[in-house]
């Protein structure tokens, strides 16, 4: 045991990548003490443009390649961290490496999400370690806290604020009064947002997350397809306007909930209380709240991306990884003993915010009472701003309990109404 070396293969070096052949070169003494025997980085698999990097043509050329046979043919690698992102060929790699017995970490979230439980089996089944930690949250401890300290409750909730692209946007929504373009426009500039942030404004990201998350909490496999994501891009300052007057902040949440015979699981804006935890989360900050049986209400916040935090979580799988290794602990697959369905969107109940702008005369209002009326959608309250004469009146409705498929088949009737001008928009309330 005194002997063993702990051999790293890397793959990718990008921002996350780079970092992490930083925290494995300049603190390999300290992880080294911390396994307990040397750890040393054997091998880099980049792609041509890598080597360019300041950081590449630092570092001695023999540990890298961009030739995937001479990356798994390389002696001495027990332990390949893929950092390539996207669904392919990162999934082949991995299967790759689990099939010729070297432990797996990662931080892709999509082939976590979708491949998850065939990797955890194809890794059971060699003996070696799959680890995902920095797949969801970035540095924040969430993937452990699930499989360990949690592991005795039964956790009916799941609410969480997990894209920090999302968060900075709104949260300069909501801060400076802005549109969506500029904010958007903003995050790019400072580097919080991509050049193409589909995945991120649209909730993909965020779906895949709670897809994890849920199926971790619930036991209960959650594949991303089955999650309904909705993205911020119908958002306007006018949203945020009247949330603040009504006591609400506007989030995009990540929601999973089950029942005993059930499992609710979403994404998509939502109105939370101005007072609550979730609302004050701003920038590019995560936060997760847990409801459970045994802890209550558990909370987890921090920077959920970037390349400093996120190293941090593969860094913690290599010490976890080496150490069970170096112990002879067998890995585990994915338990998803339980097989629960998944709620359709469409039934699910919530409360609604709904921004209609309609003709300023005589009994429109009694129209649009009678509409929702029809669906079965009761008031709570309602704000009509005023107007000049024969102008457009904007109404803002607040309902109660209510539920999807009758606030969407609402709002499709409003679209069809000559006194309606425009069906502005609808918000779920999380309260």
């Amino acid at each position: 045991m005194e002997n063993r070396t702990v051999g790293i293969g890397l793959m990718g070096l990008g921002v996350i990548g780079g970092q992490v052949a930083r925290v494995l070169t300049e603190r390999a003494n300290l992880l080294s003490e911390r396994i307990g025997c040397p750890v040393v980085l054997r091998k880099i698999k980049v792609i041509p443009v890598d080597l360019e990097k300041p950081q590449a043509q630092a570092m001695d050329d023999s540990l890298f390649t961009t030739d995937e046979e001479e990356f798994f043919n390389t002696p001495g690698i027990d332990i390949v961290i893929e950092l390539i992102g996207g669904e392919h060929p990162a999934f082949e790699y991995q299967k790759r490496a689990l099939k010729t017995g070297r432990h797996v970490i990662t931080a892709n979230k999509e082939v976590i999400a979708k491949h998850g439980a065939e990797l955890l089996s194809l890794a059971a089944q060699n003996g070696v370690n799959l680890r995902y930690e920095a797949s969801v949250g970035g540095g924040i401890p969430l993937i452990a806290p699930f499989q360990r300290d949690l592991i005795a409750n039964r956790v009916s909730g799941i609410y969480a604020i997990i894209n920090g692209t999302t968060n900075f946007i709104l949260s300069t929504m909501a801060r400076d009064g802005t549109e969506f373009a500029t904010a958007l426009a903003q995050a790019q500039k400072l580097g919080y947002a991509e050049s193409n942030p589909r995945n991120d404004l649209d909730g993909i990201d965020a779906a895949y997350k709670i897809a994890i998350l849920a199926t971790l909490a619930f036991r209960s496999r959650v594949h991303p397809e089955q999650v309904y994501h909705d993205g911020i891009s119908k958002l306007t300052r006018r949203d945020f306007q009247y949330a603040r007057e009504l006591g609400f902040a506007i989030k995009l949440l990540a929601i999973a909930k089950q029942t005993d015979a059930e499992i609710e699981v979403r994404v998509h804006p939502a109105f939370v209380p101005a007072d609550s935890f979730l609302a004050k989360v701003d920038g590019v900050y995560n936060a997760v709240l847990v409801d459970a049986d045994l802890t209550g209400q558990v909370t987890f916040t921090g920077k959920g991306a970037g390349a400093l935090p996120t190293s941090s979580a593969v860094a913690a799988d290599v010490v976890t990884v080496a150490r069970q290794m170096l112990s002879g602990q067998s890995a585990t697959a994915w338990q998803t003993d339980e097989k629960k369905g998944i709620k359709p969107m469409a039934q699910i109940v919530t409360k609604y915010f709904i921004r209609i702008g309609v003709e300023d005369r005589p009994g429109v209002m009694a129209q649009i009472a009678h509409t929702l009326g029809a669906h079965d959608i009761s008031i709570a309250s309602l704000i009509q701003k005023k107007s000049e004469p024969g102008r457009t009146v904007e109404i803002v409705i607040m309902t109660h309990a209510a539920r999807e498929a009758a606030v969407q088949a609402a709002f499709s009737d409003f679209r069809k109404m000559s006194v309606v001008k425009e069906a502005h928009n609808f918000i779920r309330v999380e309260d």
